[in-house]
């Protein structure tokens, strides 16, 4: 028979290093997690950004160069001293077109102005003699009224009719007194009509004055024309 051994309490040295090494949990043992870096970070290994958060920094970084250009050009706006407003200039009234004849077209219209403009329009020597007819006309009847009508001045009585017109023709200016076969003595030209007569003017033959004024006056107390 073999002789009963004891066990005894202490255990060799090596043989507790071997049992140490031998152990499954000491020989998978995985290396502690170090909090100071991250939780998902090994020792020695620093944190990559993500593609998300890259993203923003870069966005931020380009609003606020946008910020800065902005703000420059603004700073730049408000200092450049403002202009002043270019005074307004009058508007340029259109030239009437000629007619036939040269006559100047104006439109419809009532009252010293339209009259002004077509005796203006009047080609050459032709616009003298209408400023003369129209100066001996007022100075005859000062209360005259006056339009324009068929491309023609009209001289009247307001209310009453007209008793005077007058056209632009290519070698003379035409005067009509729709009441001149009335008149004394009666205009020399002659009309359609039996009840008027006409008076031309040319550019070397002038009016005279004293006789067209009594005719004038003749006229304007007579019944007007309604037109």
């Amino acid at each position: 028979m073999r002789p009963h051994l004891r066990r005894s309490n202490q255990t060799c040295p090596a043989a507790n290093l071997r049992t140490v090494e031998a152990t499954p949990a000491n020989r998978y043992h995985r290396p502690h997690r170090d909090l100071s870096v991250g939780a998902h970070t090994m020792p020695g290994k620093t944190t990559k950004p993500s593609a998300k958060s890259a993203g923003k920094t870069i966005a931020k970084k380009a609003a606020k160069k946008v910020l800065k250009k902005v703000a420059k050009k603004t700073s730049a706006k408000t200092s450049k001293p403002r202009k002043a407003p270019a005074e307004s200039q009058p508007e340029k009234t259109a030239t009437p077109r000629l007619l036939s004849g040269g006559n100047p077209q104006i439109a419809k219209a009532y009252g010293d102005a339209p009259v002004q403009a077509y005796i203006a329009a009047m080609p050459g020597w032709k616009s003298a003699i209408g400023r003369q007819i129209d100066t001996l006309v007022e100075r005859a009847v000062p209360e005259v009224y006056k339009a324009v009508k068929w491309n023609s001045p009209l001289y009247g009585i307001e209310g009453e009719g007209w008793f005077l017109s007058l056209h632009t023709f290519t070698n003379y200016v035409k005067v009509a007194f729709f009441r001149g076969a009335s008149l004394d003595p009666m205009p020399p030209g002659e009309s359609r009509t039996p009840h008027t007569r006409y008076l031309d003017v040319r550019e070397h033959e002038p009016i005279d004055e004293a006789q067209f004024i009594a005719w004038v006056k003749q006229a304007r107390k007579l019944p007007g024309e309604k037109m």
